[in-house]
């Protein structure tokens, strides 16, 4: 039987959004960067030149490839190399290979990073600020010679294991074993959420001494004989992370690869202060991006005989992303200023991460209100921030838990865990 010929409207790719939507500017064209409040002026030559450095290549070689690689929630590896010619990785960290920046020169690259594509400033993230720091902080002599130089160079690529499927916020009641045996450790467990865990090269994975029931610290190699890491699917938000599950089954660590300077999670805790203060800056670097975005769509875009951008409605919510992102940079650029001098706390780190994100995402909302039926295209950055901004404002602390941090340091009483049951009143 002869099959009947289709008609050539059926089956056709996807129109070119430059055809298909002409009268805006996608993304993959990224906007100009604004400075309203004049931010630069508050910074060294040295972090405005790595600002700007970062930002041309993040504009230059990964807008371009970004919704393709988020829509197929893959990851850009082709943009690696590129990525560490920047030399950012490694951040705050001096020698070994590493750039030394100051904390502010760290964030603001982590900013420029997130202006365009979030999933690739939480892949540096996580190796940079959470792996790498973790080695450069709590890591031996030899440890730091061996591995920092490479992952430096993103030659090769970490990842950072704390997070456990029945252990979240109350990440100091992890599971995951520590056995002691000869010439090394045998670990045990389950982690989960791990962000590059399914390419990284090295782990650093997070155990309970079974001798000494405290939190130790493991470098294990990606070829360790027991461990198996595989793809968490089906996100909605920061696609291109290949955030991962991961097995150990008596898993072989030699004592070279113990990292000394973790013996509590006071000293996991280290890592995180400095940590929380790069993740804040994530958001408002999302948010940058999005008001850029909003600003020259508004412009471009036009309906009834005017530009979006001349109705006092679109022109209210535009200067609330704006009067947002200025108050949020300013918190964030103070939280470096006090980590700098050594006068940070807990609480500082906590409730700049906690009430940036909160503001981020009023930011993103307001932002897909005003790009209308295209604030849920990808091409046009926003619905992409939206949902990225999501695990964002949960990871590294929730909101909640980063506000109860605070709470506990200005009032001196801890409130993580619930009340006892009591028996009802007599009243």
């Amino acid at each position: 039987m002869q099959k009947e010929a289709k008609s050539s409207y059926f089956d056709m790719p996807a129109l070119d959004v430059s055809v298909a939507f002409p009268q805006a500017t996608p993304a993959s064209n990224f906007p100009k960067s604004s400075d309203y409040y004049q931010f630069d002026d508050l910074l060294t030559p040295e972090e405005q030149a790595v600002r700007m450095k970062v930002r041309e290549c993040m504009e230059k070689e990964v807008a371009p490839v970004m919704t393709k690689y988020w829509e197929k929630a893959e990851f850009p590896f082709e943009v690696i190399p590129k990525l560490g010619a920047l030399h950012i990785a490694g951040g705050t960290i001096k020698g070994y290979g590493c750039p030394g920046f100051s904390i502010t020169g760290s964030a603001v690259s982590a900013a420029e990073v997130a202006r365009v594509d979030a999933s690739c400033s939480t892949f540096i993230l996580v190796h940079s600020s959470l792996a790498m720091l973790t080695i450069g902080l709590c890591g031996s002599e030899m440890q730091k010679q061996k591995y920092l130089p490479s992952l430096a160079e993103l030659n090769s690529i970490a990842c950072w294991g704390l997070t456990e499927p029945d252990n979240g916020s109350d990440a100091s009641a992890l599971g995951t074993t520590a056995r002691k045996v000869e010439g090394g450790w045998i670990l045990e467990g389950q982690k989960r959420w791990i962000g590059n865990a399914t390419f990284a090269d090295i782990l650093v994975i997070f155990a309970r001494n079974t001798s000494t029931n405290q939190i130790n610290g493991f470098i294990v190699k990606k070829d360790a004989p027991g461990l198996q890491a595989t793809k968490i699917e089906n996100k909605i938000g920061l696609r291109m992370v290949q955030n991962g599950d991961i097995l150990l089954k008596k898993v072989f660590v030699p004592d070279e690869d113990r990292l000394p300077g973790v013996n509590s999670f006071q000293d996991t805790n280290k890592v995180l202060a400095v940590s929380r203060v790069m993740v804040a800056w994530q958001p408002i670097g999302i948010t940058m991006g999005v008001y850029d975005m909003c600003h020259r769509y508004l412009k471009e875009r036009k309906q009834f005989g005017a530009p979006l951008a001349a109705f006092q409605i679109n022109q209210q919510k535009l200067v609330q992303m704006l009067g947002n992102i200025q108050a949020m940079i300013l918190v964030g650029w103070r939280l470096c200023k006090l980590y700098e001098s050594g006068k940070m706390t807990p609480g500082h780190a906590s409730l700049g991460k906690s009430w940036i994100t909160l503001r981020a995402r009023e930011t993103v909302s307001l932002g897909r209100e005003l790009l209308g039926g295209n604030g849920i295209l990808a091409e046009f950055l926003v619905a992409k921030a939206f949902c990225d901004l999501e695990p964002i404002y949960t990871y590294e602390g929730t909101y909640d838990i980063n506000t109860l941090v605070t709470g506990r340091e200005i009032t001196g009483l801890a409130s993580f865990k619930p009340a006892p049951l009591r028996q009802k009143s007599r009243l």
